[in-house]
């Protein structure tokens, strides 16, 4: 298997862990019969913590069908090499650190770090584009 795949791995593992870890931290504020219920009703905004975990997981949704798109296309159009390697390589890492950076609520080095998962975007769908 190539390193693409492994990172493709990494990443659902990553989604999945940014999932569980806003989950619980929701659940932690509003309590398992919120968990489990309906989740009908208007529920009290927030806290910091919880809210940085749920912005985090929107953050990384918006931006990971785009690499996913270009990562594949990129491999099925037989554009595989260095950029596929490098950028979904710098695309995960960063991902992985910007989680981290957005749950500790750190300003700036954690907006430094989303600009480099772009990098690795950019570097990915160059390859998609142009082999």
């Amino acid at each position: 298997m190539t390193i693409e795949f492994y990172v493709l791995a990494g990443l659902v593992l990553l989604a999945l862990f940014n999932i569980l870890w806003a989950g619980a931290a929701k659940t932690q504020q509003y309590g398992k019969g919120w968990n489990v219920g309906a989740r009908d009703g208007q529920m009290p905004e927030l806290k910091p913590f919880p809210a940085r975990l749920a912005r985090a997981q929107t953050n990384l949704f918006e931006t990971l069908p785009l690499f996913v798109a270009a990562l594949l296309g990129a491999l099925v159009a037989g554009h595989q090499g260095w950029k596929t390697e490098w950028g979904s390589s710098i695309y995960l890492a960063a991902r992985v650190i910007y989680l981290p950076l957005y749950a500790a609520g750190i300003p700036v080095i954690r907006s430094v770090v989303f600009m480099i998962s772009l990098i690795g975007l950019l570097l990915t769908t160059w390859a998609l584009v142009a082999a």
